[in-house]
């Protein structure tokens, strides 16, 4: 399996946040996590990504246990994330964003860049080379000059998925991407998701937006107060009296996504 959760809990002091959560992600899959607000989403994502320690149960990628593994070790394993809240650098242009997130890929030692010029210019190309194709599957190409947080709030959202990629990841675990996006945004933000997947990137998701859940993901877990409450394909999570109860309130809401 490719990333497996087993017994997975999170407890802040007398509050459990995340209770005995088991999840299997396959690699190339999209899989979603959904749930009311409170319900540990972000939380599991805080543990998978090195931000918290679990109090208990295992993290396993590719066979191996990852609990409790600092952020920058899970990076450097093939995980990228982002955040609910947009994290882009205000100085720098759009371009300049998605380098400043390969600089863990440069290959050249502290004695080829003192000593061997070319070959660091050489590299530096290639980062901006690789910079603008990512740059053009975003379809933000013709911003690479421009101020990233100048950018309307739905562009700014793909920079932040720009910048994830750019790390070469073999998971990408996305926070809410849809959040604040037009009708039309979220159409364009589930094309690159799948676009995404084609490239060989295995996705996790967590989001409100239920359309693009619905439409974009293969596999659902929920969760309800920390725990697991359902898992299926979006049909059978969409007909879950249990998920109908506690997140999606009516199931004639459903219909509409």
């Amino acid at each position: 399996m490719f990333l497996e959760l087993k017994d997975l809990t999170m407890k802040f002091g007398g509050l459990t946040a995340v209770d005995r959560i088991n999840l299997q992600i396959e690699r190339g899959s999209i899989h979603g996590l959904i749930g009311p607000n409170g319900s540990g989403k972000t939380t599991t994502f805080n543990m998978i990504s090195g931000y918290y320690k679990p109090t208990s149960g295992q993290i396993v990628f590719e066979g191996k246990e990852i609990s409790g593994k600092p952020t920058f070790q899970i990076t450097r394993l093939g995980f990228a994330r982002t955040f609910q809240n947009l994290r882009l650098f205000h100085s720098m242009n759009v371009l300049n964003n998605i380098l400043v997130s390969m600089e863990h890929l440069a290959r050249l030692k502290l004695p080829d860049q003192m000593f061997n010029p070319f070959s660091v210019r050489r590299e530096e190309n290639d980062f901006i080379e690789k910079g603008r194709q990512i740059l053009e599957l975003m379809q933000i190409g013709e911003y690479e000059n421009e101020p990233a947080t100048s950018l309307p709030y739905g562009l700014q959202r793909r920079v932040e998925l720009a910048r994830a990629l750019a790390t070469e990841p073999q998971i990408l675990l996305l926070d809410e991407p849809a959040a604040g996006l037009s009708t039309t945004e979220a159409d364009t933000l589930m094309d690159i998701i799948f676009q995404i997947r084609e490239q060989g990137v295995t996705i996790f998701l967590v989001e409100h937006h239920m359309r693009v859940v619905m439409n974009v993901c293969e596999q659902i877990t929920v969760l309800d107060h920390g725990r697991k409450i359902a898992e299926g394909n979006p049909k059978a999570v969409s007909s879950n009296e249990k998920v109908i109860e506690a997140y999606l309130g009516q199931e004639k809401e459903m219909e509409k996504c």
